[in-house]
């Protein structure tokens, strides 16, 4: 990471927009039912779908590796997934916000993953 701060800071950010989709999925799962205990049902079984997505395919120890193309299907999937759970529970303008990050963010990191470490 040395000398390539920049890539650091959307790493981190990378694992930070994962957080909150996950987050944003559970929430909308949530909202889906009307009693509490089927709330957590149905907001767990959400998250746990989407956890278990991107362990299999996505993250950087993932189970399978397909090509990029189903790499970054994956991370659509889920992360923009988050987006639309947000505007699912009545959120637009943070959903489009959230989706717009999510996109740079993706793209910035394929960027960054191409392009040699500046020399030392």
């Amino acid at each position: 990471m040395a000398g390539r701060p920049w890539w650091g800071a959307n790493e981190l950010l990378a694992f930070l927009l994962e957080v909150a989709a996950l987050a944003c999925l559970f929430w909308w799962g949530f909202s889906l039912a009307d009693e509490v205990v089927f709330q957590l049902l149905v907001g767990t079984a959400v998250l746990a779908a989407a956890i278990a997505l991107w362990a299999l395919f996505a993250a950087p120890r993932a189970r399978f590796r397909p090509p990029l193309a189903g790499v970054l299907v994956v991370k659509a999937v889920v992360l923009c997934g988050g987006a639309l759970a947000l505007y699912g529970v009545g959120h637009p303008a943070a959903a489009a916000v959230l989706g717009a990050v999510v996109v740079v963010n993706t793209a910035l990191a394929e960027t960054f993953r191409h392009r040699p470490a500046a020399a030392a």
